[in-house]
């Protein structure tokens, strides 16, 4: 972290501090939730991977032969412990992690129009346990900051990077919140599954700007509506079944935010309908998934009634 305060405004470092300082204090307190996360990360602190390839679909930390049995048995404990996986797939020292959504899925269609990431700085907001992180890293960033306020996922990602030892990826437990402390910082951006939370979306995106230096990219990825009007669905209570969903754009309302907000060559390049091979229960994430999100009788539709979900995809530039 002290790498990127380097690159901050001196009257932000401080702020930034007491945001991380504040943040940090909860990770040494006996709490329940804490505790529950922190021992299994603990446990396995000692081990560290030879071999990492993030090149591929797969995140692989580590060959299966490289430690032993009683590890590996200390290993699956403590991956078991930070469930539900909601983004993958990983092998970690041969073990297999089938998380909820192939989010492989997700990243190749981002490729095609990926940003160059070589020596930039970049964010990933809402990071979750840094699955897309770990692809940058194939990229050779000059370091990817991760934003997630989630124990769990700062947890987990702190293990997994434990375990592969890229030290030019860190994940601090912050929220988009405070994204716009990091004035004129980011090269590259990552909004990736967020906006449609956020009862404020243009002023998150007013923030980002902020935190993005002249000329920079930015990928947008959200869920959405079907629909050429730019216009947002905005639930009375949940949208396939998510208490936390605000505005549910349609690409071309999404595209407008951004317009005007202020970001040039906003361009919508990918959108598609979603369906439970991609988002779906496995062993590693066993609670409800998108097959139990939709009417049953009518795939077109939430159980709420509303239309169902697609993922649209936007590139542009600060």
């Amino acid at each position: 972290m002290l790498d990127i305060l380097n690159e901050i405004r001196a009257g932000r470092k401080d702020e930034i501090r007491r945001a991380i300082e504040k943040s940090r204090c909860q990770l040494e307190t006996d709490q329940k939730g804490v505790v529950r996360f922190r021992e299994p990360s603990k446990s396995v602190n000692h081990i560290h991977a030879d071999f990492v390839d993030v090149s591929g679909d797969v995140v692989i930390i580590g060959r299966k032969e490289e430690i032993t049995k009683e590890e590996r048995g200390k290993v699956l404990k403590a991956l078991r412990a930070f469930m539900p996986w909601r983004k993958g797939p990983f092998n970690v020292f041969g073990i297999d992690i089938n998380a909820e959504w192939r989010s492989e899925r997700k990243w190749n269609r981002v490729l095609p129009n990926l940003p160059d990431l070589k020596d930039k700085i970049v964010a990933d907001i809402g990071c979750n346990n840094g699955y897309y992180m770990f692809r940058m890293a194939h990229h050779k960033p000059r370091w990817v900051m991760g934003f997630d306020p989630y124990l769990q996922h700062y947890f987990t990602f702190k293990t997994l990077n434990n375990f592969a030892g890229i030290d030019t990826l860190k994940m601090e437990l912050l929220g988009v919140e405070q994204i716009g402390l990091f004035e004129d910082v980011f090269d590259v951006v990552f909004l990736m599954g967020i906006i449609y939370h956020r009862a404020s979306p243009v002023d998150v995106l007013k923030d980002i700007r902020k935190a993005m230096r002249a000329g920079g990219s930015i990928i947008v990825e959200s869920q959405a509506i079907p629909g050429d009007d730019p216009v947002a669905l905005f639930p009375e209570k949940r949208y396939a079944k998510a208490p936390g969903t605000y505005f549910v754009p349609t690409a071309a309302c999404l595209k407008n935010w951004m317009i005007r907000t202020g970001f040039k060559n906003v361009e919508i390049f990918c959108a598609h309908p979603m369906n439970s091979l991609e988002q779906r229960r496995t062993d590693w994430m066993q609670y409800e998934s998108f097959e139990d999100f939709i009417d049953p009788l009518d795939k077109s539709r939430t159980v709420e009634g509303y239309p169902a979900p697609i993922r649209v995809f936007l590139r542009a530039e600060n």
